[in-house]
C-alpha cells in the first residue's frame, strides 16, 4: 500500500513512527592506508549470487556500552552472508564477518567486495584477506553515504525493526537477539520488493534449482 495510507491508518489508530535519537560514526577515513576506486559506481545489481557483496559497520546501544556489527548483503539476493559483533570497532571485527562470509558461501569466481573507506577496510590485513580469497576491492566516495546505500539501508531496517523496540543490558543479550533476527528472521522470512518480493533464503535457492 502507498505511504499516504499507511500514515493515515496509523494517525487513526495513533501510532508514530519511530525516529533514530542517537549517531556515532563509524568510518574513519582520515588514513593513509591504500583505498580502492568506486567500481560499483551505485550500480545496485548482480546477475547471481556471490557476484557482489557490500560491507559495513553499524552500532548498538546496549546498558553495558556500544556494541559494534560488521555485516555482509550480497547483492543479488540481499542476503546477510556474513556478520560478526563486539564490544570495539577494529580490523578484526570486519575480518571476521569476511571470513564468516566467505565459509558460509564458498563462492567460484571472482567476487567484488563494495565498502567505505574506514580505517579497518583499507587495513592491509583485510586488503590481503581480499587478494587471499580472490576479491576485488571497491569503496566509496569520501563522505557518500548513497555509494553503500544497500547495506546502510539493512542497518536502518535492523535498528527500526529491533534495535528501537527494545532495551539491551547486556552485549550478549544483544548479540543473541541480533543473531536471532538476522539469520532467522531476516534471511529467512523477511521478503524484500526488490528481489520480487521473496525472502533471501528464496531467492538463492531459486537461482540455484534454475542454475
Amino acid at each position: 500500500m502507498s505511504e499516504k495510507t499507511v500514515a493515515r491508518i496509523m494517525k487513526g489508530l495513533g501510532l508514530k513512527s519511530r525516529t533514530v535519537k542517537k549517531y556515532k560514526a563509524t568510518t574513519n577515513s582520515r588514513h593513509n592506508l591504500p583505498v580502492y576506486d568506486n567500481v560499483l559506481a551505485q550500480k545496485f545489481s548482480a546477475q547471481a549470487p556471490n557476484q557482489v557483496w557490500m560491507a559495513d559497520i553499524t552500532y548498538i546501544p546496549t546498558q553495558e556500552g556500544w556494541l559494534y556489527l560488521a555485516s555482509i548483503m550480497d547483492l543479488y539476493t540481499r542476503k546477510i552472508v556474513g556478520w560478526h559483533m563486539d564490544k570495539r570497532m577494529t580490523k578484526e571485527l570486519v575480518l571476521e564477518a569476511l571470513d564468516q562470509a566467505y565459509r558460509r558461501q564458498r563462492p567460484q569466481g571472482e567476487v567484488l567486495h563494495h565498502s567505505d573507506r574506514g580505517s579497518q577496510y583499507a587495513s592491509h590485513e583485510y586488503q590481503e584477506r581480499l587478494k587471499r580469497y580472490g576479491m576485488k576491492g571497491s569503496m566509496s566516495r569520501k563522505g557518500n553515504c548513497y555509494d553503500n546505500a544497500c547495506i546502510e539501508s539493512f542497518h536502518s531496517v535492523l535498528k527500526k525493526e529491533l534495535v528501537y523496540l527494545e532495551t539491551f543490558s547486556t552485549r550478549a543479550e544483544a548479540k543473541k537477539r541480533i543473531f536471532e533476527y538476522i539469520a532467522c528472521f531476516y534471511n529467512g522470512k523477511r521478503i524484500h520488493s526488490s528481489i520480487g518480493y521473496v525472502t533471501p533464503n528464496q531467492c538463492e535457492r531459486t537461482y540455484r534449482k534454475t542454475a
